[in-house]
């Protein structure tokens, strides 16, 4: 087989990537060692539940996410947040505490003590960071907005955001308009105000989804691909050829390729990049991804005491509890659980505990049945109660991230027509992996593009 770009991973970031290149008219190959497409963007039926084995929510702010919706036909099946959505939840004192959704909400619930919301107030007084060096995501909102709402609010957002550990994370790579506002304006909360002076919209929380869930997207992705896209092959190696490069797909044969797209999660990148490119596969074997499991309760309403007026909850380590966080699927969006149901979702491991992610799925299950009994009032059997293990769960922004991902970015000047794409560079979100994906096949298609001009000029100079 030959074709004009081969491309190793069916996740969503592989897919939207292929998908934009055949767009253009490029034939290109899906190669993913699963039986399915769609990586852990994995939604299921069960029993009038609906499970979301990953991702559960796009970004509306993303533009890229709204043009696929529109153009693989999803539209119709879009589902905006609900309007039940008032609150968001953290753990404070053994129960749920609720703050409003609201900009004003933190400075106007009981959270955060008195002192701790003075602090957060008094961060335009302070002054700014000058020495350029990389902080932790936690250090710099300690340094800014004080130990309390860094600790209380930071650290569970930041579990919940990447599973990860806020002590560990680079601000810079986990939250880099924080830090241009800071070096801009010398304030974060000052530079929110003045860019919002200028007409710079706010931060917002629009989300949505569609009526059978994320896995909609990468099913319309792959429908539309077709047999472009080979299931259950495991890419053994890729080496150069005198036309680019030859992929050794194991039982699918070799395939002589102009391009690659590395769409994998690092560790496979870093296997395959040794021997063709040793800086990026060093740079790509640094990104942890620790385990992560999730676990879906289905309950009758009345088993629960809780209105579920919220996305979820999440928790701090130092509330030490098993649970990272949770969402209340059923509040969040129609469809997700029969009626006079409601559906829950728990998440472990992560960075914070990655030992608990591999437990057993009855283990999971009895644990998160005593954390909903505790914090929502979940009470007697769930009528449907299912765990995903995912033994590779998202990837650790660490500090050293922006240079690992810089090396990896520069893969294309070193390498020239090998590229790669995913959730470890810009962020793990739905609409950051589509918006790298387009990135990506832009810089395909512009390489294959100059590659296509030298030919010609060889040609012409060659018959005169």
């Amino acid at each position: 087989m030959t074709v004009d770009v081969a491309i190793i991973g069916g996740g969503i970031s592989g897919l939207a990537t292929a998908y934009a290149l055949k767009h253009q008219g490029l034939d290109v190959v899906v190669l993913e060692r699963q039986a399915h497409p769609g990586g852990n963007a994995q939604s299921e039926r069960i029993g009038g539940f609906l499970m979301e084995h990953g991702p559960s929510t796009v970004n509306a702010a993303s533009v890229t996410a709204a043009g696929l919706s529109t153009d693989l036909g999803l539209d119709a099946s879009r589902c905006d947040l609900g309007n039940e959505v008032q609150k968001r939840y953290l753990v404070a004192d053994g129960a749920l505490s609720g703050i409003s959704a609201g900009p004003m909400g933190f400075l106007t619930s009981g959270y955060l003590s008195l002192s701790g919301r003075l602090r957060m107030m008094a961060e335009f007084l302070l002054p700014h960071h000058l020495d350029g060096k990389d902080e932790t995501v936690m250090a710099f909102c300690r340094r800014r907005f004080g130990r309390e709402f860094a600790e209380k609010v930071i650290d569970p957002m930041v579990a919940g955001l990447y599973a990860g550990n806020a002590a560990d994370l680079s601000v810079s790579a986990v939250f880099p308009k924080l830090v241009a506002l800071e070096r801009e304006f010398g304030s974060v909360s000052l530079g929110m105000f003045r860019r919002y002076q200028q007409g710079a919209k706010m931060p917002g929380s629009r989300l949505y989804s569609w009526r059978e869930g994320l896995g909609s997207l990468p099913k319309a992705l792959a429908s539309r691909l077709g047999t472009d896209i080979q299931t259950g092959v495991a890419v053994q190696g890729v080496r150069r050829s005198p036309n680019g490069f030859n992929v050794n797909a194991g039982r699918a044969g070799n395939i002589e390729t102009k391009t690659v797209v590395l769409s994998t999660q690092p560790h496979v990148a870093s296997r395959i990049l040794d021997g063709l490119d040793d800086a990026a596969a060093a740079a790509a074997v640094e990104i942890k991804a620790p385990p992560l499991a999730v676990a879906f309760l289905g309950y009758k309403r009345n088993q629960v005491d809780h209105p579920l007026d919220g996305l979820g909850f999440l928790t701090s380590q130092s509330k030490n509890r098993v649970l990272n966080g949770a969402q209340f699927n059923s509040t969040m969006f129609p469809g997700r659980a029969p009626e006079g149901c409601v559906a829950v979702t728990g998440y472990f491991g992560g960075a914070r505990c990655p030992e608990l992610a591999r437990l057993p799925e009855d283990h999971l299950i009895a644990e998160a049945r005593r954390e909903f009994q505790d914090l929502i009032g979940a009470r007697g059997e769930p009528i449907v109660a299912r765990v995903r293990h995912w033994p590779l769960g998202l990837p650790q922004y660490e500090i050293g991230h922006l240079e690992r991902t810089a090396c990896l970015r520069d893969t294309e000047k070193r390498t020239p027509g090998l590229f790669l794409t995913g959730n470890y560079f810009d962020g793990p979100s739905v609409a950051a992996c589509l918006g790298q994906a387009e990135k990506t096949a832009s810089a395909v298609s512009a390489h294959l593009a100059i590659q296509q001009k030298q030919s010609r000029h060889k040609k012409k100079l060659k018959f005169g």
